[in-house]
């Protein structure tokens, strides 16, 4: 028998987007899915949306804890061995469940399976696909290279590692990826799985620093470290620079540069020296790259 598979919208107040993550869902080759849609207690037009769908759609409406605690109680509600998440303003491709589940079975030590994935604009527009990458737990001290909602995961593991941390209210999910990938690697699907929509409403978009702030203090918690990707990352959230974006501007550039190097500095004085000679490489040759001029 095909495993049942558990998908869960966390929703807040995303009413002009909820519909299209719904049929997403509704619309799969796969037959075996249990739908529940967790709302937060929404103001907008998302509930009569999800009275539309009468008992195609399992939901409730009621103040939560934030987003990490709306999964882990539909989750927990739900019955499947496979579990996954799909925000309000994203959507899966219509083979999307059928073939994580296949890789799933074809890989049984997987705690989880993820895809490719593209950003999309507000209007649901593809800009770029997302950078995945092969899964290493290193790496992922680096990067987030893992699109959220490619990911498909086994329910037992995810008991084993006590779900999502509430308490994290932007990386959750990063946090997440990290606990399992301990546990044993997770597998890298090559197909595109879904869109993940990129809007000035995202808390990732909407809040960078704060939501900076909270990966760097969880990087250090789970590697003992942080590496100067994220210092470079969070110095440019600080500026409101966008990563990769030209600058010209030479007073910018030191900006970023100069807190990068304090950034790295604050969430590594406890590190052992040795370790410091790579990183201090790194930065430098960013600074190098900063300063080359881009036509």
């Amino acid at each position: 028998m095909r495993p049942l598979v558990t998908i869960v919208t966390p929703s807040l107040n995303q009413g002009r987007f909820i519909r299209e993550a719904i049929e997403s869902v509704l619309t799969q080759t796969y037959p075996r899915i249990e739908y529940l849609v967790m709302d937060g207690g929404s103001t907008d037009e998302t509930v009569s949306i999800l009275k539309e769908y009468g008992s195609r759609v399992a939901w409730v409406s009621e103040p939560d804890a934030g987003q990490a605690d709306a999964v882990n109680r539909g989750w927990q509600r739900g019955h499947g061995d496979i579990v996954a998440y799909l925000n309000s303003d994203d959507a899966y491709f219509p083979t999307s469940v059928e073939r994580a589940v296949e890789a799933l079975r074809a890989h049984p030590d997987a705690p989880g399976v993820y895809g490719n994935g593209y950003h999309t604009d507000a209007g649901g527009q593809i800009i770029a696909s997302y950078p995945t990458e092969d899964f290493s737990v290193a790496r992922l001290a680096e990067t987030c290279f893992i699109c959220q909602p490619t990911v498909f995961l086994r329910h037992d593991a995810v008991r084993r590692v006590a779900y999502m941390d509430p308490s994290l209210n932007f990386c959750m999910d990063y946090d997440l990826w990290i606990r399992l990938g301990r546990l044993a690697p997770l597998h890298f699907i090559p197909d595109y799985l879904a869109k993940s929509r990129l809007h000035s409403d995202t808390k990732t978009l909407g809040q960078r620093v704060p939501a900076h702030r909270e990966i760097l203090a969880m990087i250090r918690r789970h590697f003992g470290y942080v590496p100067p990707t994220w210092a470079y990352a969070y110095a440019n959230a600080m500026t409101g620079s966008p990563i990769g974006a030209t600058r010209s501007n030479p007073i910018v550039i030191a900006n970023i540069l100069t807190l990068t190097m304090i950034t790295f500095v604050r969430y590594n004085i406890t590190v052992a020296p040795w370790r410091w000679r790579g990183w201090i490489r790194w930065i430098r040759q960013g600074a190098q790259r900063a300063r080359t001029p881009r036509g």
